[in-house]
């Protein structure tokens, strides 16, 4: 009876939405970020970094904010390409190393990773896979306590959290269980 009375307040809240009562298109819902990474962009593929400043997007496009993730690692670290795609920027901004990859697949306009400091190790146009190398973290002064990687994501001129990338196996490995083997004799 309960799921009965959800259904039907949804579907008279959906049908007496202003969209629909005027016939004209609704706004168009932003794509989701899909999960098409396959490892982390630090160290030894599967191996999850220690997450020192996390996303903190800023409530207006010049307000204060955290535009990506920073991870811990030491200078000199491998820096990895995350999924598919293809470098569409490998050089020097501000003095820093960058490194932009356009990933494969995720729409128009396609998403597009940024990784500094970072000693590019291919050119514009390079193909890459996951878990690909594609620099080192350069030992440069930061805004982390320690040497990070800022790990960024855009579509268009949208920030977005690159984390959404990961797919729950890559975020949280948690607990390993070990599960009964039934049929097995026993010595």
């Amino acid at each position: 009876m309960c799921v009965k009375r959800y259904a039907a307040l949804f579907l008279t809240l959906l049908l007496a939405s202003p969209a629909s009562a005027t016939g004209a298109p609704s706004a168009p819902v932003p794509s989701p970020v899909p999960a098409v990474a396959r490892s982390w962009p630090l160290g030894v593929p599967g191996a999850r970094p220690p997450v020192v400043r996390a996303w903190d997007p800023p409530p207006t496009a010049y307000a204060r904010g955290h535009r990506g993730v920073d991870l811990a690692a030491p200078a000199g670290a491998p820096v990895r390409a995350v999924a598919v795609g293809r470098v569409s920027f490998a050089g020097r901004v501000a003095g820093r190393g960058v490194i932009s990859v356009e990933l494969t697949g995720t729409g128009t306009p396609p998403l597009r990773t940024t990784y500094e400091p970072v000693r590019p190790l291919l050119r514009k146009g390079d193909e890459v896979t996951p878990g690909r190398l594609i620099g080192t973290l350069e030992p440069t002064a930061s805004h982390c306590r320690t040497t990070c990687l800022h790990w960024g994501l855009r579509r268009a001129g949208a920030y977005l959290n690159p984390l959404l990338l990961l797919p729950p196996w890559l975020l949280d490995r948690g607990p390993s269980r070990l599960l009964p083997v039934l049929g097995v004799p026993l010595p």
